[in-house]
């Protein structure tokens, strides 16, 4: 039985299971992986932006003038891929919204205690009217939920509202969201699915092995 979680929502397009089918095949190339992961990531996307605040603008059309929707000039959206893994999902954010500001966060799992270390982080001291910031946070796989725990709150200590901050993931782990949703209720999550469980090493079961070594096809064998 899967579990619900609030805020959390999972993109259930048959695209998006049939893509998900060639990823977790373990004889998948590093080729086809990537390809499939961006296929999913449009469908992410899609959803994660689907609430983005409109404005009416007039637009002259070669017939005549017309009142137009466009994204709200109030809001600067911000693509924060957390790296290495996650900037497969930053190069499809940047084509779909080009005028989006990018923020890498730099971190890797300390594989013996399973939390974050941090080694890059190119965010602004403060932001100015935080209010209006809109944040997507981007990583393959939500496992423990340690290091989007941290991604987020790195944006929320800015004064950023949780609802502005989207989490963007292939795949989650029931234990990490519960603890992300219990610490940050107000955060959505999109994903593609929750899948199991955790197994004794922190991976995600059944999963797709480590998301960062198949995109970079740095698997040792």
């Amino acid at each position: 039985m899967v579990m619900e979680f609030k805020n959390v929502e999972v993109v259930k397009h048959p695209l998006c299971c049939h893509n998900l089918s060639i990823i977790r095949n373990k004889n998948t190339k590093a080729e086809v992986f990537r390809n499939a992961i961006r296929r999913i990531t449009y469908l992410l996307f899609y959803k994660a932006t689907e609430d983005l605040e409109l404005e009416n603008i007039e637009v002259e059309t070669p017939l005549e003038k017309c009142i137009a929707q466009k994204l709200s000039s109030k809001k600067e959206i911000i693509i924060a891929p957390i790296l290495r893994a996650g900037l497969i999902f930053s190069d499809i954010a940047n084509e779909i919204m080009p005028f989006a500001t990018v923020r890498h966060i730099g971190m890797y799992r300390d594989e013996d205690t399973l939390t974050p270390v941090w080694y890059y982080n190119k965010i602004p001291v403060e932001f100015e009217h935080p209010e209006n910031k809109i944040i997507l946070i981007l990583d393959p796989m939500l496992a423990t939920g340690n290091s989007a725990i941290d991604a987020i709150k790195l944006f929320a200590n800015k004064k950023v509202p949780q609802k502005n901050i989207r989490f963007v993931s292939l795949i989650s782990a029931p234990e990490g969201l519960k603890r992300v949703t219990e610490l940050y209720p107000d955060v959505r999550i999109i994903t593609a699915n929750i899948d199991n469980c955790l197994n004794g090493s922190g991976y995600i079961r059944p999963g797709l092995g480590d998301a960062g070594d198949r995109i970079f096809n740095t698997v040792e064998n």
